[in-house]
């Protein structure tokens, strides 16, 4: 229960039904939910943990304002791991997974079509993944998930203005390209390039969306990185 409970306050945080600095309330959450508070307290407990509130005793719950610097952790450490899968992925992708990663490429299109940014973020979320579990690296990918709730937030916010969809698209199409010829170097810097679109894309938001972000982290230009 609390991790279904979890999950959905997760998403609400994510798709900014939850605003950052925003108050939590136990028993209205429970409500809204139809669960006893517990599993709302042990959610909160592991959003907490994954840091998208911060429970302050005897003054309540408050959802996360975004951090810029953790932002920027979670996406290095996405990196390390998804290179290192998408090459052992370019190295051989069984069929079956291969075939999961074409449909979802159409679902994708099709939800760019109806500009709906949070159906696309839920089928790029599945596009990650199903490259991990084909693979076998089920460990790798929970390691992402654990690491990126704020990065998740900007990935948001992002969709579609700051990052057209169909570029994100076409990133994906070209790491199924470089899987599907069984060439890790290919698959590999494809997923690069993908993995570090958030680094133009972090500094619009942060000046387009203040209030959302904690004015001591929030980067006032673009961040420059070595390929």
């Amino acid at each position: 229960m609390a991790r279904r409970v979890f999950r959905e306050l997760r998403h609400a945080i994510v798709t900014m039904q939850f605003q950052p600095g925003q108050p939590l309330s136990e028993q209205e959450v429970a409500g809204q939910l139809g669960v006893s508070r517990q599993p709302v307290r042990e959610a909160f407990i592991k959003l907490s943990e994954s840091g998208l509130v911060v429970i302050r005793p005897q003054r309540g719950t408050f959802v996360v304002k975004i951090l810029a610097k953790q932002v920027m952790d979670a996406r290095f450490v996405r990196e390390a791991v998804e290179l290192a899968v998408a090459r052992k992925a370019g190295e051989g992708l069984p069929a079956r997974a291969v075939a999961e990663l074409e449909a979802n490429l159409k679902a994708q299109r099709e939800a760019a079509q109806s500009t709906n940014p949070a159906a696309f973020l839920e089928l790029d979320e599945a596009f990650h993944r199903t490259i991990a579990l084909g693979v076998d690296c089920e460990y790798a990918w929970r390691v992402v998930e654990e690491t990126k709730a704020q990065m998740d937030r900007v990935r948001y916010l992002s969709l579609p203005q700051a990052t057209p969809l169909d570029r994100l698209i076409t990133q994906h199409e070209q790491i199924v390209e470089g899987i599907r010829a069984r060439c890790p170097d290919a698959a590999e810097a494809a997923m690069r390039v993908h993995l570090r679109e958030i680094l133009n894309s972090l500094p619009e938001l942060a000046q387009r969306f203040p209030d959302l972000f904690d004015s001591d982290s929030a980067p006032a230009e673009p961040i420059a990185e070595s390929a």
